[in-house]
């Protein structure tokens, strides 16, 4: 892994390739190991490929005034397409809470990158609203806000992440999530770790404001990019359904696209990687 300072933060990088910055920012409990597939297959089509830890898992800094609120996230990744040496021809792709930081991303700073992937988190207007099924979808939620949160998912070596990649993955037949699930469990070991990862939904999603006129990520959450968008979701990641996805597309810019990618659930990077980096090449190439 290397390093670099952004932001005031130590973030830990895996990078491959040359070219033009290929920005990947992973989501609660993953590593940039889920990106391994897709980095060598960005090396080829001549970018830079870079997959930080983000701010709070090992070995990235944890942040010295505790701030995993989304504004921060934004900055952190404008901070590293700046550090990086990053120019207009970047490009942005998250996943779970890296996308909903590359949609702020995209959107506060137009001029840093140039395309935009986002997979598993669409934009806040089109996501289901909280009725019961997606309460029960949904219920870390909710259930992060607790103080006892931490101490019950470190509880049996993290049972409570196994229980909940195994809820939110999909149906598609040999795949494989062991040893990203162990990774990400390694980052969010330490207890200042796994506090970090818990306090995104703590801050972001606070009980007192969220879904109010004073729910401070709202506004980042409604702001969608002006560079062309892929948005990526499985059938079995219940908060997008297939009459959805054209509306998320129609409102996204011009040369915008979406795909739902069968039977896949909450980890399209390691559920389906090879339809995935074709649908990545694809895009970028275009």
């Amino acid at each position: 892994m290397h390093h670099i300072t952004a932001n005031g933060i130590d973030f830990a990088y895996a990078e491959q390739g040359d070219g033009p910055l290929a920005l990947l920012l992973h989501g609660m409990a993953e590593t940039p190991r889920v990106f391994r597939h897709l980095m060598p297959v960005l090396a080829d089509a001549g970018y830079r490929a870079v997959a930080p830890a983000m701010r709070g898992y090992a070995p990235t800094q944890v942040p010295p005034d505790g701030s995993m609120k989304l504004a921060d996230l934004v900055a952190d990744a404008n901070a590293l397409h700046n550090e990086l040496g990053g120019d207009e021809n970047a490009v942005i792709i998250g996943t779970d809470w890296g996308a909903y930081t590359t949609w702020g991303a995209a959107a506060a700073a137009p001029q840093r990158w140039a395309k935009v992937v986002a997979a598993d988190i669409p934009p806040l207007r089109f996501i289901k609203p909280l009725g019961p099924e997606m309460i029960h979808k949904l219920g870390h939620f909710f259930f992060f806000q607790m103080d006892v949160a931490e101490q019950v998912v470190r509880q049996d070596d993290f049972a409570y992440f196994d229980w909940q990649w195994r809820y939110w993955s999909g149906t598609k037949q040999g795949v494989d999530l062991v040893s990203d699930l162990e990774a990400g469990k390694s980052a969010l070991r330490e207890p200042e770790n796994l506090r970090m990862a818990i306090e995104a939904y703590r801050q972001n999603f606070p009980i007192a404001t969220f879904g109010t006129d004073r729910w401070e990520a709202g506004p980042l959450l409604a702001e969608l990019p002006t560079q062309p968008t892929l948005y990526l979701h499985g059938t079995e990641d219940p908060s997008v359904d297939a009459e959805t996805l054209p509306d998320i597309v129609a409102a996204l810019p011009a040369g915008s696209d979406g795909v739902m990618l069968d039977g896949v659930g909450h980890f399209p990077f390691i559920e389906s990687p090879d339809e995935v980096n074709e649908l990545v090449r694809a895009f970028l190439a275009d």
